[in-house]
């Protein structure tokens, strides 16, 4: 049998082994969620440029942007950024075009699609997520939404 004094401090180590753990766990959870959320408010934005991009084609008369442009989307779409994204690292790319009604006189014609693409690169903010060039990894993430032009 040991004496009762040989054991004192033997808990630090293990404490300290176990709260590291514990921490980078937890931390991951919430890096692991900023990174979900980023994904889901991407794909909001892409939503939002394309509804707006469907009202403003080219027969939209009371509406700013009429006969909208890919810059007038990008514009639009940065200026919903909020929370945890920069606004000027969000790209919203958009094409007209796709299967047009028959006797449409442009690809912003009522009936035709648009399809607007939005991309924000993200990035965790751990130390042990992977590295390049001896800065964190960043992962683009990326959503596209296509609707019918109304307009």
């Amino acid at each position: 049998m040991k004496a009762p004094g040989r054991e004192r401090g033997s808990s630090l180590p293990e404490t300290a082994l176990v709260m590291a753990i514990l921490l980078s766990l937890l931390f991951g959870i919430i890096d692991f969620g900023r990174a979900i959320y980023t994904y889901a408010f991407v794909a909001q934005l892409a939503r939002e440029g394309a509804r707006w991009a469907i009202v403003r084609g080219s027969q939209c008369s009371l509406l700013d942007h009429c006969n909208a442009a890919s810059s007038d989307v990008q514009t639009y779409v940065q200026s919903l950024s909020e929370g945890i994204t920069v606004p000027s690292n969000t790209t919203a790319t958009a094409s007209w075009g796709g299967p047009c009604p028959p006797g449409s006189s442009s690809t912003h014609a009522p009936g035709c699609l648009v399809s607007v693409t939005v991309t924000y690169p993200f990035q965790f903010m751990l130390p042990f997520m992977p590295q390049s060039g001896g800065k964190l990894m960043k992962i683009t993430m990326q959503s596209t939404s296509q609707m019918v032009i109304s307009q």
